[in-house]
């Protein structure tokens, strides 16, 4: 392997969708990635045509363009962090963990990118289950909404608490629930750590426009990549992450 061309940054890898607007997908994990002073490489799985009110076509990248990114980021890069958005289909994932299993053995963060915010499904349903059963085992850090969360629980949250619980013990890694779709003016990010230990956050809510919110999901969980890729505890490391999404809206 060659030496990286900028040895003192850590490298972090986005493993998500191209947003054609800039504000969200791999685009954006990369302008967050800079921003905390890692490098970012990037590999597709889907090319978009969206802006931040809708979605108007998906179409996937081949699994052999895939297979090459991942690989060629891997051949010449010590990859220390991996951060995951839409990964869209059965197909994609399975080629994914199963390269992660040969290549990746440092942090992966999975931000379970399921349905956009105007309809559009970014995961396709029978996916699920490969999500939970393929790449979650290897997770470091799950970060999913309340929606998310119901999906992937298979019933409603009443209680974040619990749901967060609920999901490290089904899944077996640290979760991030976060709040920012709950009603209410003062929003509860809540991290359970992988040994059940619940640590609060909260924010108010900000009034940000439709094209500052697009995209804040996969912003929050590349910043909290980019904090773990530099050895920050994941506590810490979360804070962060929520604190820099806070003072950046876009």
């Amino acid at each position: 392997m060659n030496p990286s061309t900028d040895s003192n940054r850590v490298v972090c890898l986005t493993i998500g969708g191209s947003d054609s607007c800039g504000g969200a997908g791999i685009q954006a994990d990369l302008r967050v990635f800079e921003s905390l002073g890692v490098r970012g490489c990037s590999a597709t799985t889907a090319l978009t045509a969206q802006n931040p009110e809708r979605i108007s076509r998906i179409e996937a990248v081949s699994l052999a363009q895939l297979d090459a990114e991942i690989h060629a980021v891997f051949d010449y890069y010590n990859v220390v962090a991996i951060k995951t958005g839409m990964l869209f289909d059965v197909e994609h994932i399975s080629l994914i963990s199963a390269l992660l299993h040969e290549r990746h053995t440092g942090v992966l963060v999975v931000d379970p990118v399921m349905v956009s915010s105007s309809g559009k499904r970014l995961l396709q349903k029978s996916a699920i289950d490969t999500v939970k059963q393929a790449l979650l085992p290897m997770t470091t850090l799950l970060t999913p909404n309340l929606d998310e969360a119901a999906v992937l629980l298979g019933e409603s949250v009443t209680d974040a608490t619990q749901a967060a619980n609920k999901l490290v013990d089904q899944l077996g890694c640290a979760v991030l629930l976060k709040g920012g779709h709950a009603d209410a003016d003062t929003l509860v990010d809540l991290l359970c750590d992988s040994d059940g230990v619940i640590h609060s956050f909260e924010h108010s809510r900000q009034v940000w426009s439709t094209d500052q919110l697009h995209g804040t999901g996969c912003r929050l969980a590349s910043a909290v990549t980019a904090h773990l890729a530099n050895n920050c505890p994941l506590k810490q490391a979360v804070e962060n992450a929520i604190d820099y999404l806070q003072g950046r809206a876009s």
